[in-house]
């Protein structure tokens, strides 16, 4: 008899997170994804595009795997070849620059690009695989508390792999030491998608009908979501969560021009990143159920971290920027897997979550809007004040959520 909120799955679920952040935290798109890319090309709109590479390949794939996932009884056989193909990808990237590097750098360029979109492009899959599981494995109060716990042990691995980053990048002439992290990160990642690979899953009870065909799949999609004005004003919403893309990308190359981060600084950063994580979802995220509340709350912690990138004239400033970054963040994950799984009927939910991940993931391509505006504007204010209005924009759309509903 399958029992629900299993200490074990949620056990292989925080530990999931754990390897997973420990590895790609060498990538992280506020911090050293950045600095890689602007040792390759100086270009602020080449560094926005790679940084929507890692997260913005997703988008494309999605609602055709809910087309074929919302007849799955079982979606983990599915997820674990995933996983494979995540992890071929992000250890191609290390192998790229370790013998290329700079020898050609347009060649390795486009490598890490490559490398990049699959491993976001795979996840797509892998998105609509991992809400379905939640939702099956873990009831609505014991998931907010296991993806708060999955969230700390990610960031603490975070705060391991900053370190491991600094001693890295200060001991390693670059590009090798951009392509030991990514080599050795991609053998730790593997052992997270392994002990993922075994949770429990049960079978579905009430699973939809797959229509003939994709076509018309997409029509029925777009039915539930013209439909369904909640889903609507929830998508408008964290659409606009995304806006922090716009700018983040940038800081830390901000911060680089004004002071020449050492490798110690920039895993320094990461840290602290972390740490507003961990310290936001232990003593803020793990204690609210209530997800549009958490959302608002996320509008507020990145919206003043940009209010102090306006005035950020020392590392101090910079450390409580990154801070906020690390609290923000987390809230944002947290709340938006929740509040499709919340309102979505079982049946439908895979069409649920591809609509709002799809939708609302056209945000990841902020960065290359970002770095065009950096380009021609030339000004770091500029591009941050232009976040702080979308932000503040989302922070008042999101008031209205509350107690909205279907009808509504």
């Amino acid at each position: 008899m399958y029992k629900i909120d299993n200490p074990k799955n949620a056990y292989k679920n925080v530990a999931h997170a754990f390897f997973l952040s420990l590895a790609i935290t060498i990538a992280e798109p506020s911090t050293i994804l950045p600095l890689i890319v602007e040792h390759f090309s100086e270009s602020m709109v080449v560094v926005g595009l790679f940084v929507s590479l890692l997260r913005g390949g997703a988008i494309i794939i999605q609602l055709y795997v809910a087309f074929h996932a919302q007849a799955y009884k079982r979606v983990l056989p599915y997820l674990s070849k995933v996983f494979f193909f995540r992890w071929l990808a992000w250890l191609s990237i290390g192998l790229s620059i370790y013998f290329i590097g700079d020898s050609n750098k347009t060649l390795t360029l486009v490598l890490i690009g490559i490398g990049l979109f699959f491993f976001s492009f795979v996840a797509g899959f892998g998105a609509i695989y991992f809400k379905e599981l939640q939702a099956k494995i873990f009831s609505k109060k014991y998931r907010g508390r296991t993806m708060a716990n999955r969230q700390i042990a990610g960031s603490i691995a975070s705060i391991i792999s900053g370190g491991v980053a600094g001693y890295v990048l200060n001991n390693y002439e670059a590009p090798l030491n951009y392509a030991y992290l990514f080599i050795v990160s991609s053998f730790i990642m593997g052992i997270g998608f392994l002990l993922f690979s075994t949770v429990e899953e049960p079978a579905k009870e009430h699973i939809q009908a797959k229509e003939k065909h994709f076509g018309l799949f997409l029509q029925n999609a777009l039915q539930t979501l013209k439909k369904d004005k909640r889903l609507q004003r929830q998508i408008i919403v964290i659409f606009l969560s995304f806006s922090y893309y716009l700018s983040m990308p940038f800081v830390i190359l901000h911060a680089n021009s004004s002071f020449t981060l050492s490798g110690w600084m920039l895993g320094g950063f990461i840290t602290l990143q972390m740490l507003g994580s961990i310290i936001g979802s232990t003593l803020l995220w793990r204690k609210i159920s209530d997800y549009e509340k958490m959302l608002t709350l996320s509008f507020v912690f990145m919206i003043l971290a940009f209010v102090l990138a306006l005035f950020a004239d020392s590392l101090w400033l910079y450390a409580c920027i990154f801070f906020l970054f690390g609290v923000g963040i987390d809230g944002f994950s947290i709340s938006g897997m929740n509040l499709v799984i919340e309102i979505a009927p079982e049946e439908k939910r895979p069409v649920y979550t591809a609509l709002q991940t799809n939708i609302t993931s056209l945000g990841l391509f902020f960065p290359v809007v970002g770095g065009v505006l950096l380009k021609y504007f030339g000004s770091y204010t500029f591009v941050y004040s232009i976040s702080i209005v979308l932000l503040t924009l989302g922070f008042v759309l999101s008031l209205a959520l509350k107690g909205t509903s279907y009808e509504d």
